[in-house]
């Protein structure tokens, strides 16, 4: 094996591990993600040789990819007149939309805690309570701020490329 393929080898298990530990994901579908981002960006990776690449069953691997596509990890398209399907990872973008949705629910959910602690603070330990989540409140918001700018930089990132391929 080439200095680049071990190299290679290594950021798809890099991947893999960091999928499992952050995402949550099967140890399969982490590395067919860690393989999309490396050799997928450009066309596409067929279920046929993302079989062949992983030395799994085809089950296997269509229920890891059902998986992927479902949490939005990552998208595929069709060609006209070729029944494959070329999968790829979802842009950054998606990814940021998502960490949104999130944000969004968590600021519903210390608002909401926020307006009852104000009304039920009775010792020194829930005022404190008050004070944390007045906090991360703010924490949270800045967090959404670096989000939104960030998501509309891979906005318009994307949409320079998709330009350069048509």
């Amino acid at each position: 094996m080439s200095d680049i393929e071990n190299e290679k080898m290594q950021l798809i298990e890099m991947f893999g591990i960091y999928f499992e530990k952050t995402h949550h994901l099967p140890p399969l579908a982490s590395r067919i993600l860690g393989n999309l981002i490396i050799d997928g960006y450009k066309t596409g990776l067929t279920f046929e040789e993302l079989v062949e690449r992983m030395s799994a069953s085809k089950s296997t691997v269509s229920t890891s990819l059902n998986l992927l596509l479902k949490t939005e990890k990552i998208t595929y398209y069709t060609l006209c007149g070729d029944r494959k399907k070329y999968y790829k990872p979802s842009p950054l973008s998606n990814r940021l939309e998502l960490y949104l949705k999130m944000i969004d629910l968590e600021k519903s959910i210390i608002e909401k805690m926020f307006n009852y602690r104000k009304k039920t603070i009775s010792c020194i330990e829930e005022r404190c309570n008050l004070e944390n989540l007045n906090e991360y409140h703010k924490h949270v918001l800045n967090i959404e701020a670096v989000v939104l700018q960030s998501l509309k930089n891979f906005k318009e990132i994307e949409k320079n490329n998709n330009q350069y391929q048509n």
